[in-house]
């Protein structure tokens, strides 16, 4: 009888798709990669055509011979690795290293692991798709030089065991320019103005927001406007001169791409872009729920598409018509503008199996993995659904002068929001403008003024990094939690509340990199360079054409480099601190953390301490130098050295003139200098020369 044998990547794939199998059929897992580029060298021939020299991976030996002796028994061979282009590669990778002719070798690719797509799949076996291989070795060999080439230079430069990476510099560049925005950022003041008004035989009061006037729109910027404008408003000739009733709709949500997932996880999860993949993974590769085995639960998990199969897009509706009755389910497929950088390449992430709810699996999956699959398969059942529907009334309310609006909404159908209702939704909207009606005189209750001020952009956390990323076009789907979880692990990039803060090491790696190396951290190149390598996955541009193209300069920027640094003389800094131990002066290097302090006598005395980077200005409060010091994660602040007995800190570096309006400290923002009390407000311009001095 004809014997067949397929492999996977993963072991946990094995048992879930032998059981698909007959008796005929073995399965095996590669473990990923089988080869790769050496680790000892560049391992491209840049003096011969760009070849890459590929060899075993170290420690794979036995299991590429255990792999070859079995595809030697078989009749056929099916190599069944993700399907992505790094599949594709793994695919092509394990055809070289097992010697497999052609005619012996077919290439099968399943978006979910269920018996229907594996027995379809082998239908549909073809070839190596090469303009997908093509594209993954142009994306490693790029990769390969970027890091291999300027990695050694950061070593020379600042550290050992620093790297740099063709996308990983660009994101820590977007962490540490939207860094460099939030310090520059001048809080400028605003007002805000309700009244509440009382409509006759109403008992609960109508709160209404101020506009403007009969001209449009007005901004309160200063209490002094705000109180003018209070003064002028005639409260007793409040009435509703325009209402609107209406309708409107809130759209169902598309199904999850890999960045829209791991968005949501964070948000809703508090989960890490690499947990959310790793759980995702494991409930993609398969389950074991009981008297149906080992299962996979959901679809591919490493997709830019919203697309969904004509199959599970009937299941769904048919699931939906039955447990919600045929109003819920939506007219059409819910469509969007696709990004230009997306490739459409695989299904939605969705459930295999609509009609496996969450609560049926809630015994065999632990609590992540719960969490995980509940909130893919509601998001792709609700978008099967009818949008939900709210009634809407709007009054406008002026005293002939002066304008101010109200508005509420009722919801009249939950449609989707039966199924995947946000936070702020599942609040049940029943603002009723009770006993409003146009011409009708209110009553007034009272004013409700509220001072602000305007906010500086917000943190990057993993969630909108990886939305910046995609907006960008910079990496693709399975790049983003790599990326962000390396710039973490190098600790360019601290985490706090979710919050990602730049690190003192993080600004000397991208302050050198920008200096360096401006091309591999600007954002259009790294985009452009992206859709040169999508061109390759689909056939119009040959991968040596780009790479060739991208080596020279490269090789250019690294020879300049080191040119510079040469004349740089690279010597430990001695401070002015005198190790305990030995008497030396102790010297500044860079750790992990950033700098510390250690004695140049060692090996002989290993004595180190943590670096306290003086200011030159007095602490505000006692008197004391201000330092720089760094939190246990890595980022930086200005605190006083009478620390614990003082407690004055800044994340801002202070100024050392005081505010001359109200005589507090004053922080330094961009070019200018500005008053640490927001409700003073007080701001000036710093010359070029004192700033030079203050960033000294």
């Amino acid at each position: 009888m004809a014997k067949y044998l397929v492999i996977v990547e993963s072991p946990t794939k094995v048992k879930t798709v032998a059981k698909f199998l007959g008796k005929n059929y073995e399965v095996l897992a590669s473990n990923g990669h089988v080869r790769d580029l050496p680790k000892s060298s560049l391992g491209i021939d840049v003096e011969h055509g760009y070849e890459p020299k590929y060899i075993t991976i170290r420690g794979k030996g036995d299991l590429v011979a255990s792999l070859r002796k079995a595809a030697d028994k078989a009749d056929k061979v099916y190599l069944a690795t993700d399907p992505d282009r790094e599949g594709e590669a793994i695919s092509w990778h394990l055809s070289k290293a097992l010697k497999l002719e052609s005619s012996k070798m077919r290439r099968i690719t399943f978006n979910e692991i269920t018996k229907t797509a594996v027995k379809a799949s082998l239908k549909n076996a073809r070839d190596i798709d090469m303009n997908l291989v093509d594209e993954q070795q142009a994306r490693r060999i790029l990769d390969r030089m970027v890091g291999y080439e300027i990695s050694p230079l950061l070593w020379k430069k600042i550290k050992r065991g620093l790297s740099a990476g063709r996308v990983q510099s660009v994101a820590l560049r977007i962490i540490a320019d939207r860094e460099a925005e939030i310090n520059a950022f001048i809080p400028e003041e605003y007002w805000t103005l309700d009244v509440e008004l009382k409509a006759e035989g109403e008992k609960k009061p109508l709160e209404a927001h101020f506009y403007g006037d009969e001209n449009g729109r007005i901004e309160i910027r200063s209490e002094e406007e705000l109180r003018k404008i209070m003064a002028e408003i005639r409260t007793d000739a409040l009435a509703v001169t325009e209402q609107k009733a209406g309708e409107r709709t809130r759209k169902a949500p598309l199904p999850f791409t890999t960045s829209t997932l791991q968005q949501e996880a964070s948000r809703t999860l508090n989960m890490s872009t690499y947990k959310t993949m790793q759980i995702a993974q494991q409930l993609y590769e398969g389950i074991d729920i009981g008297r149906a085995g080992t299962v996979g639960l959901i679809s591919y998990l490493r997709t830019d598409s919203t697309r969904i199969s004509e199959e599970a897009d009937t299941a769904a509706r048919a699931y939906i018509g039955e447990q919600y009755g045929e109003d819920y389910l939506s007219a059409g497929t819910t469509t969007e503008n696709r990004n230009r950088n997306s490739q459409d390449a695989h299904e939605a992430i969705r459930p295999t199996d609509v009609s496996r709810t969450p609560q049926m699996l809630k015994e065999y999956l632990n609590r992540d993995q719960f969490r995980l699959y509940q909130m893919i398969w509601r998001r792709f059942v609700a978008s099967r659904m009818a949008d939900a529907r709210y009634q809407t009334n709007t009054v406008r309310i002026s005293d002939g002068k002066y304008v101010f609006n109200a508005s509420a909404s009722v919801l009249i159908f939950d449609g989707f929001l039966s199924v995947y209702a946000q936070d702020e939704e599942k609040k049940s909207a029943n603002d009723r403008l009770n006993g409003v009606s146009k011409g009708k005189h209110l009553s007034f209750q009272g004013f409700k003024e509220e001072q602000h001020f305007t906010q500086p952009p917000a943190h990057y956390t993993e969630a909108s990094l990886v939305k910046a990323m995609e907006e960008l076009g910079i990496g693709r789907p399975s790049t983003y939690a790599p990326t962000i979880t390396t710039i973490i692990a190098r600790n360019y990039v601290t985490r706090e509340k979710k919050n990602l803060y730049i690190t003192e090491l993080g600004e000397v790696v991208n302050d050198m990199m920008k200096s360096a190396f401006p091309s591999i951290v600007d954002v259009n190149f790294t985009a452009n360079l992206e859709q040169l390598l999508d061109a390759i996955g689909s056939g119009t541009i040959p991968w040596k054409t780009v790479v060739e193209n991208f080596w020279p300069d490269l090789e250019e920027s690294v020879k300049e480099a080191e040119k510079e640094l040469q004349h740089v003389k690279i010597e430990d800094e001695v401070s002015d601190v005198v190790c305990e131990n030995c008497g030396r002066l102790m010297v500044i290097k860079y750790g992990p953390h950033g700098k510390f302090l250690a004695c140049p006598g060692f090996p002989e005395c290993r004595n180190t301490k943590p670096y306290l980077e003086k200011t030159g200005i007095r602490c505000p409060k006692c008197g004391g130098d201000v330092l720089l010091r760094k939190t246990r994660k890595g980022r930086r602040y200005f605190g006083c050295e009478n620390n614990p007995d003082c407690d004055f800190m800044s994340w801002q570096k202070p100024s050392d003139k005081p505010c001359p309006k109200c005589g507090g400290y004053m922080v330094i923002r961009g070019n200018k200098q500005v008053c640490a009390d927001k409700e003073c407000g007080y701001v000036e311009n710093i010359s070029e020369k004192s700033l030079e001095n203050s960033n000294d």
